[in-house]
């Protein structure tokens, strides 16, 4: 997907830009490549953006550690200020408190408005925290084979093991 540069879009006779595409992201491992489209309005001092994206990606599930693959679809919007200030850089500011007016994601008027990163960002913020591969999962089950019967296979063990070995009989006599 190409960039749009914010200003051609403000001076279009009709200031929305529409985005049908069927790629694969960089950065994103999916099996099928994300398909929708893309809604881009220029709106005086903020772009109105949104989306429709689906795609099919494989997941580890958290307690068996199978993969599965999940079907993501979504259906994002956002409004993106556009403030002159959006570019600066602030130098030397590890560390500064912001304001809560500031959490707004902002870009220059006279930039650009790249709609596969932004795609990016909001399919990974699609992708579950808690991966389960079925709501039941049972997780690893442990092996009975592999009880407390069988001895270390690690000699560095064995002195351990025979010290537990004279503790007990000195315990019982």
């Amino acid at each position: 997907m190409d960039a749009i540069y914010i200003p051609q879009l403000a001076q279009a006779s009709k200031p929305v830009e529409e985005i049908e595409f069927k790629e694969f992201l960089p950065g994103l491992d999916t099996l099928t490549p994300v398909r929708g489209n893309i809604r881009v309005q220029h709106c005086g001092n903020y772009l109105q953006v949104a989306a429709k994206a689906e795609t099919i990606i494989t997941l580890t599930c958290n307690r068996c550690l199978q993969q599965y693959n999940y079907r993501m679809s979504l259906n994002p919007s956002e409004i993106i200020w556009l403030d002159e200030e959006a570019n600066i850089e602030q130098e030397f500011l590890a560390e500064r408190e912001i304001a809560l007016d500031e959490l707004l994601e902002t870009l220059s008027p006279h930039g650009y408005f790249h709609p596969s990163v932004w795609l990016y960002e909001q399919m990974c913020l699609e992708i579950p925290q808690r991966q389960l591969c079925e709501e039941k999962c049972p997780g690893i089950e442990p092996n009975q084979q592999n009880s407390k019967a069988e001895k270390p296979v690690d000699s560095r063990w064995a002195s351990l093991e025979s010290l537990k070995k004279q503790l007990r009989s000195s315990m019982t006599d």
